[in-house]
């Protein structure tokens, strides 16, 4: 017997055969075993309507046995998911589905889901259910279901895993049962009662819906009033008794007492003599009434004497003696003239000067105007005054009890960029002819005009990054000569701007500096420079401007025009720009229709304003650039002000409607906003070119008692027939219950400047192999251009064919928009695409960059 082997229809030739012969024990028979190995080159390299097949054929002189065909298929799982699984914020007992499609792999790969990073067995909870093509559902949702979950795909090649995605299971908040009314709070007239419930019924969680609606109910009430009772007019008297009296009465009828009231104070019933003393009961002689007429005339004739010698004593007094102060009868107030006080009277607040009733301005209470560019515009604009018309007048307490009548109509005007901060300076009559010197003043205050980092480099190249700004620059390898090195720095106006636009022209981007500008480089340098546009060429024409040596300013090129001279990669929120000479730069845009929409971040700081029971909420609208909300955030730390919710974005048509800010849903009884203040709107034009300065509006609130230490309120942002932002104000008063929001990631501020291979996530020797491979040209087109287009970065072919190595200037512009993302898959799976049947690309394996992309995590700290 022989065993032959033949693949894809050819026969395989018995050298490559390996054969083994045994013996089987139980039957004594000879069994012989045929191996071929077949090889991945192999595999790839057959072209058929079919896979690679192999089949066995046995011999013998009795004949011949095929067996079936076994297929052979190379196993593969890609790195990418068809679908991740989106996170979720759902109610209590709602349905909760986590959708997973795992990526293209041969086995097909095998799901499983994690939660927290631990194994889900549907079999053990009845309520998670894992068998519907790959989906997770939860049929209610319960508190204990929240969590991350992570979708995990494997075969027998390798092991993926998806994104997370975190599912949030929330409460609303319900009322409580109303308590009782209260007892009427007057005991007499109309007063009201009230009675109140609480959101814990149940109490929201996880940031579900606090209870709508009102919290305390009153209504009023009318309690009886207490009414005293009163006499009413003695009756006549009585006929005279046999002994000698007669009688007369009164009632407490007029009014009756009633509610309450008291009874009637005094006897009821009078009586006395009817005889004027001249009814004689029971004397037996006469002699009785002789002592008793002689012991009333004695009695009257001693009061005679006394009131005469008080009379005499009287008329002859001695008047020398000092008149007592009338003062004292009256308490010690004193009538206070102030026309009498002569010009030189310590008492005035300025002696050599007669008070001025016209002009003077004078303050009652606490004055709060701490930053001095404040207290002399503090109301130029409506957002902080919007009624700015109205005259100011307060009365200086202290020169009213001096008899002292100062009137102030003031009209001030705000300057834009100016607010109230939280320090308690002190402020004094300021009157226009010290207005001069106070102007003056203003304009020697320091002020921060621009930011600035810088690096040196050499002919290894590296990255600078100026933090938090979303600024940076790449420098490739073998830009700079060998043997040298340069100081390079990065800066950003935050000053003026100095590129003024023309008619409807936006500037859209800081201006950057980067030099030294007489620097030449041979091979083009990277900059990436953050925009606030919402992109689309059918709304915007988005240029690059470079700032002459004269200080004009001239377009480099349009964003959506070819140029050999320069590139532009205009990402969301970024634009990557090559260039092969330094200065300054920056990005404008002419709306092409009313939908261009600009992106705003929104955020709300608030602090205490020396007033203990006041409180400033300070809403800004700044251009959606890191480097426009650093500069908000540096006035901020600077006057104590604090972050109170997570800046959001804001969409702004390009359609002349103007922007409003109001805050929503104060809680009564506790707080209270100005009469006037609580909308405020702006116009359209200065929030669509606010660059020069950030927007802001401010909100003065007011708690009624000391003991309200908790602030929650709704901050409404919205355009008029456009976008609209709802920023939730929920902070402590108390400093030491406040929670602090960080206001930037660190991620890009702990290496500023890097310079070497650390500073690129391609080795320098996988990224040579894929310039040999790719600036070939090839046939198939399976060169720069493809490369170019696998990365979606093959807008401006006629720029790479000018560079001597394309795929150089590829990969450093592939370098610069990825330097935030943490692995090389974009890349990887490009090069897996183009290396199907591009044989140049067996020497660049996965595992190279995946080990590449481990060592630049590991050295940046990541």
């Amino acid at each position: 017997m022989q065993i032959f082997f033949k693949c894809n229809g050819e026969w395989v030739h018995q050298n490559e055969h390996v054969s083994e012969e045994s013996l089987d024990e139980s039957s004594g028979l000879k069994v012989r075993e045929v191996f071929i190995n077949v090889t991945r080159q192999q595999v790839e390299d057959f072209h058929g309507p079919e896979d690679y097949w192999c089949q066995c054929v046995a011999w013998s002189h009795l004949g011949t046995s095929k067996s079936r065909k076994a297929s052979v298929r190379i196993a593969y799982l890609r790195k990418n998911f068809e679908q991740d699984p989106q996170g979720r914020e759902v109610p209590i007992e709602g349905m909760i589905v986590l959708h997973c499609r795992p990526p293209e792999g041969v086995p097909a790969a095998e799901v499983e889901w994690l939660k927290n990073e631990e194994p889900i067995d549907s079999e053990q909870d009845e309520n998670i259910d894992t068998r519907a093509d790959h989906n997770l559902i939860i049929r209610q949702a319960r508190l204990s279901d929240s969590g991350n979950y992570t979708c995990m795909a494997a075969n027998i090649v390798a092991k993926r895993r998806s994104l997370s995605a975190t599912v949030v299971v929330y409460v609303n908040g319900g009322w409580s049962s109303w308590t009782e009314w209260s007892a009427c709070n007057v005991r007499c007239g109309r007063g009201w009662q009230k009675r109140s419930r609480t959101c814990t019924n149940p109490a929201p969680l996880n940031g579900g819906a606090f209870c709508e609606g009102m919290s305390v109910q009153k209504i009023t009430c009318t309690s009886l009033c207490p009414v005293d009772g009163s006499w009413e007019l003695w009756s006549e008297w009585s006929v005279c008794s046999p002994e000698c009296e007669h009688l007369r009465i009164r009632e407490c009828t007029a009014p009756p007492p009633r509610n309450g009231g008291k009874f009637c104070e005094g006897l009821s019933q009078e009586s006395e003599n009817c005889t004027d003393g001249l009814c004689i009961l029971g004397i037996e002689n006469a002699s009785d009434i002789a002592l008793y007429s002689g012991l009333g005339a004695a009695v009257v004739a001693v009061a005679v004497l006394v009131v005469g010698v008080t009379l005499y004593r009287r008329s002859q007094s001695d008047y020398g003696v000092d008149v007592i102060d009338s003062s004292a009868l009256t308490g010690g107030f004193q009538t206070f003239n102030f026309k009498t006080v002569r010009q030189g009277n310590s008492l005035l607040l300025n002696s050599a000067m007669q008070p001025d009733l016209t002009v003077s301005r004078t303050y009652s209470g606490p004055i709060c105007l701490q930053d001095p560019l404040d207290k002399e515009l503090m109301t130029e604009s409506s957002l902080f005054n919007p009624l700015s018309d109205i005259k100011v007048k307060v009365q200086s307490s202290f020169m009213v009890s001096l008899g002292v009548s100062e009137r102030a109509d003031y009209h001030g005007k705000n300057h834009p960029g100016t607010f109230p901060h939280g320090n308690n300076r002190s402020f004094t009559t300021m009157h226009p002819r010290n207005k001069a010197p106070y102007i003056q003043n203003l304009s020697s205050l320091p002020t921060r005009t621009e930011l600035r980092t810088t690096g040196v480099f050499g002919h290894l190249g590296g990255r600078l990054v100026m933090p938090n700004t979303g600024v940076s620059l790449l420098i490739p390898h073998g830009a700079i000569p060998e043997e040298n090195s340069w100081e390079i720095y990065m800066s950003i106006n935050q000053g003026e701007p100095s590129l003024q636009s023309d008619g409807s022209e936006v500037l859209l981007s800081p201006e950057v500096t980067c030099g030294p500008p007489d620097m030449v480089v041979t091979t083009p340098f990277a900059l990436t420079i953050p925009h606030c546009a919402d992109v689309s060429s059918e709304h915007w024409n988005i240029h690059l401007k470079k700032r002459t040596q004269q200080g004009k300013w001239e377009e480099v090129m349009s964003v959506e025009d070819e140029s050999t001279s320069c590139y532009c990669l205009l990402d969301p929120f970024a634009c990557h720009v090559l260039l092969d000479s330094f200065g300054t730069y920056a990005l404008t845009g002419e709306p092409i229709t009313d939908c261009a929409v600009k992106q705003l971040k929104v955020a709300v700081f608030g602090c205490m304003s020396c007033n203990s029971l006041d409180y400033n909420l300070r809403v800004y609208c700044v251009d959606n650039t890191p480097c426009a909300f650093q500069e908000v955030v540096s006035d901020e730390r600077h006057h104590g002000g604090q972050l109170l919710e997570e800046p959001k974005l804001l969409h702004f048509k390009g359609n002349t409607f103007s922007l409003q800010i109001s805050v929503l849903d104060i809680p009564p009884f506790l707080w209270r906003i100005k009469p006037f203040t609580a909308c405020q709107e702006v116009p359209f034009s200065r929030v669509w070119s606010s660059n020069r300065q950030p927007l802001h509006c401010a909100f003065s609130l007011e708690r009624y008692t000391p003991t309200t230490t908790q602030l929650s309120c709704k901050i409404c942002i919205r355009q008029l027939k456009g976008h609209e932002q709802i920023l939730q104000v929920q902070t402590s008063i108390l400093e030491s219950e406040r929670e602090t929001i960080t206001f930037f990631a660190q991620e890009d501020s702990t290496f500023p400047a890097q310079t070497g291979p650390k500073a690129f996530k391609i080795p320098y020797s996988i990224r040579q192999r894929i310039c040999a491979t790719f600036d070939t040209p090839n046939a198939k087109g399976k060169d720069w251009q493809m490369l170019a287009q696998k990365n979606s970065i093959n807008r401006n072919l006629s720029y790479f064919a000018t560079q001597s190595s394309p795929s150089a200037v590829i990969l450093n512009l592939w370098e610069a928009r990825h330097q935030h993302d943490g692995d090389l898959d974009s890349l990887a799976c490009a090069l897996e695409e183009i290396g199907r049947t591009h044989t140049k690309l067996s020497n660049i394996s996965e595992s190279q960059l995946d080990e590449a992309d481990f060592n630049y995590s590991r050295q940046n700290g990541l």
